[in-house]
């Protein structure tokens, strides 16, 4: 039975000898249906850029803060609002992620666990944290 796929050895004496990494089978099987099917791995794109966990969690965020939605993006289309700098220079913070499809999402693990199991082209509900309140947008995924 296939439990991986060799993909590097580190080897200080340059033998086939050392330390092997290798990709666990769950990744290489959906992997491999992209490759048969498309000819390429395709993945969904969200189209947000974040703030890292731990800037966030200093702001006082529970999820994933959107730094930007760039503009003909699956979430500026779907009306993802960016974080943004008043005319005072002030952070204006954009929109929190809170959940997917009703799976909560902490923190950018949370949201690439989420994304690796969708699809492109499928549409979700995106939860959101914003200033007026709890928000669901539905945004439909775009492929790399």
């Amino acid at each position: 039975q296939l439990i991986g796929i060799n993909t590097a050895i580190y080897s200080p004496s340059g033998a086939n000898s050392g330390v092997g990494f290798a990709l666990p089978v769950d990744t290489v099987k959906g992997i491999v249906d992209q490759l048969i099917r498309y000819g390429k791995v395709t993945r969904p794109i969200l189209g947000i850029s974040f703030a890292p966990d731990q800037a966030a969690a200093q702001l006082g965020v529970d999820g994933v803060l959107v730094l930007d939605a760039p503009p003909g993006g699956p979430a500026a289309r779907a009306g993802v609002q960016p974080t943004r700098r008043d005319r005072y220079g002030r952070l204006d913070l954009g929109d929190v992620v809170t959940s997917i499809d009703g799976e909560k999402i902490s923190g950018a693990a949370d949201l690439y666990k989420v994304l690796d199991r969708l699809q492109p082209g499928q549409t979700i509900k995106l939860g959101l944290q914003r200033k007026e309140g709890s928000q669901e947008l539905q945004v439909t995924l775009d492929s790399s």
